[in-house]
């Protein structure tokens, strides 16, 4: 491509920033064992400009950098001129277009086979919530997203018809796997490893016997303390 598309120095500054986090969070991924070989990808959607990063389609994970993640649009085309744009994105990038244009809470989208969670997609069946992690990571069960085919935005399609209005931050797309969505990168990536891990005991504890499960109100008792009171308050909160 010879355009060069300039933006301010604060948004220079925002696309750097998501760069280098999305290059060092497929790094994560490894780290806990959610890919094999090239499959699987992070995004990031730049603060204050209708771009995201992902990246590129293909190349090795010791080999991801900043400087080769891919700058896209909101329409999942490749911005002209950016650092990388001499490569193709990833093959997921129409849908974490379509998710990050019709999710505008959305920073980050995370795409992995895992095994376990791929397994429960491969027989079209969501993950039910009979543990307390999954209660207070994603609210309640994991749905199941519907069959569709890579190469359009038929899988954003499907992301956003069945988490819009759901408190899970996870689908497994049947036949396919997980995708993942979250406040930012980071977020989407923590509910790609949390997905797994939930699917992995489930999994485990559905082969020894029934499994018992937890009644909604506990359910919703335990996401709100997850989500509004634990970890630490805020650097200058008062306790």
């Amino acid at each position: 491509m010879t355009d060069v598309t300039t933006f301010s120095a604060e948004t220079e500054r925002a696309i750097q920033a998501v760069r280098e986090e999305v290059a060092a969070l497929h790094g994560e991924l490894v780290r806990y064992g959610l890919v094999v070989w090239t499959g699987g990808n992070v995004s990031g959607r730049v603060p204050g400009a209708e771009l995201f990063v992902i990246k590129p389609s293909g190349v090795s994970y010791d080999d991801l950098a900043p400087e080769n993640m891919i700058l896209c649009d909101l329409d999942g085309v490749v911005v002209p001129g950016s650092a990388g744009s001499d490569r193709s994105p990833s093959s997921d990038t129409a849908a974490h277009a379509y998710v990050y244009r019709n999710m505008p809470e959305v920073g980050g989208v995370v795409h992995t086979h895992s095994d376990y969670a791929t397994a429960w997609a491969a027989r079209g069946e969501e993950i039910p919530c009979v543990i307390t992690a999954m209660a207070d990571e994603f609210g309640g069960p994991i749905p199941i997203g519907p069959f569709a085919i890579i190469g359009d935005d038929s899988i954003g399609r499907g992301i956003v018809q069945t988490l819009s209005g759901h408190r899970s931050r996870a689908v497994l797309m049947q036949n396919h796997g997980p995708f993942t969505i979250g406040k930012d990168a980071r977020d989407a990536v923590k509910a790609a490893v949390m997905v797994e891990d939930v699917a992995r005991t489930v999994h485990i504890a559905r082969q020894g016997g029934e499994l018992i499960p937890i009644p909604q109100a506990a359910i919703d008792s335990l996401f709100n303390r997850y989500q509004n009171v634990y970890g630490q308050a805020p650097q200058g909160a008062i306790a």
